[in-house]
């Protein structure tokens, strides 16, 4: 449920068809909102809108559809969606960038609010999973306590902006600097690092 995070898609896509495969690429989910059902302050909602324009702006081929602020009681709430992601995954490996994708798709293009259960549960039956499985991983402690977990590394290792890139090597992070629009500055940048 970041924009940000949504607007890195692409090159970190690309970023990641270029490195060598002996690099191995993992998702680390940073948590961002805990839990609440409180709707969003109008001041949030602005700030959050305006960093949509920011990235249509920034970031080529971007778009937002700006009706969700219209249609939605929006929550600052995204632990539900990292939960979505982890109980995807659970089913199995392949399912984590299809859940994140379809997440993205329906928060940032079709208007839904990813911080409803039954948004996520229609996410999770579009991208073909056993949605009555799905919905016992996503509600159990076991997901909770991955998505804590994930958390508190990511905190372990400084990150504290979304997207961040990390390189780990010998137990050393290095951090990666982004570029929206440039993959190969990225891959040069991680290149050089494990030469």
């Amino acid at each position: 449920m970041c924009s940000w995070c949504y607007a890195f898609d692409a090159v970190l896509t690309q970023v990641v068809a270029d490195i060598p495969e002996s690099i191995k690429v993992e998702k680390i989910l940073g948590g961002l909102a805990p839990d609440s059902m409180e709707v969003m302050s109008t001041s949030m909602a602005a700030m959050i809108e305006s960093n949509w324009r920011k990235i249509e702006q920034t970031v080529v081929g971007v778009r937002f559809n700006f009706d969700f602020w219209k249609v939605n009681q929006a929550m600052r709430s995204t632990y539900p969606s990292c939960r979505a992601v982890l109980a995807a995954k659970k089913q199995a490996a392949h399912f984590e960038d299809k859940m994140i994708a379809q997440i993205q798709s329906a928060y940032y293009q079709n208007a839904e609010n990813p911080s409803l259960d039954s948004v996520l549960i229609k996410c999770a039956k579009q991208i073909g999973l056993n949605v009555q499985v799905f919905e016992s991983d996503y509600g159990s402690e076991l997901i909770n306590e991955l998505l804590l977990q994930q958390i508190q590394f990511s905190r372990s290792i400084a990150v504290s902006t979304y997207p961040s890139l990390c390189l780990e090597i010998e137990q050393n992070i290095l951090p990666i600097m982004i570029d929206y629009n440039n993959a190969d500055y990225i891959v040069e940048q991680i290149l050089k690092a494990t030469v």
